[in-house]
């Protein structure tokens, strides 16, 4: 009965951040093509920035449109070349929007509280896709399987960013204090949660001597 509860939490679970990804996704491309009323500040504000903006949707949205399908061992076990088109086409993605970041940082909302977590997430990013390239390069599946899920942590951070500040709006905060706070907590908070499910895995994986008694 446990096993089956965790089983069904864990599926909730993927369904759950399938959905959010491929909805916010969605919402950075037609972000692009949208018209927006000139007393949204962030539109106003992005207006004048430049192709820096349009170069991180693009970017960051195709970079998490396709992070449940590089984390599907599915798709791995059965479809290899999918998973490494894909995974090419993510990093790609990350590449540019990372990059467009530390330009839009120069410039955020928030000045220089948010522009430098913003830059610090950025920089993150492009550390580990760049981790995770360079052990598959060397042939260790294992660590570019666990950095590529750190870069899928960061990429996920544009839902977590996006659910703090529905939160922030649902408790009736000011603004602008929610989002300096968001660009801060977004990032490290999905990097311990990614921490401590590779650190579970790991665990079942090769159970400790003592563990591994217990259970027989």
């Amino acid at each position: 009965m446990r096993d089956r509860s965790v089983r069904l939490l864990r599926c909730i679970a993927i369904l759950t951040f399938t959905v959010l990804s491929i909805a916010v996704a969605a919402y950075a491309f037609a972000y692009l093509y949208r018209e927006h009323s000139p007393y949204n500040r962030f539109a106003a504000q992005f207006a004048v920035s430049g192709l820096d903006v349009p170069a991180h949707f693009f970017g960051a949205g195709l970079a998490l449109l396709l992070t449940p399908l590089q984390l599907g061992a599915t798709v791995r076990r059965l479809a290899p070349r999918l998973h490494r088109l894909s995974g090419w086409l993510a990093a790609s993605g990350i590449l540019v929007a990372a990059l467009a970041a530390l330009s839009m940082a120069r410039h955020t909302q928030g000045g220089a509280a948010s522009g430098l977590a913003l830059a610090t997430l950025a920089l993150a990013w492009l550390f580990c896709m760049g981790k995770g390239i360079r052990h598959i390069v060397a042939g260790d599946v294992a660590g570019h399987r666990r950095w590529m899920c750190r870069t899928a942590a960061l990429s996920f951070t544009a839902v977590t960013l996006r659910l703090i500040l529905a939160l922030g709006t649902a408790l009736h905060l000011p603004f602008l204090p929610v989002y300096v706070f968001a660009t801060w907590a977004c990032w490290p908070i999905n990097l311990a949660v990614c921490e401590v499910l590779l650190r579970r895995r790991a665990i079942r994986q090769h159970p400790s001597p003592a563990a591994s008694a217990a259970q027989s």
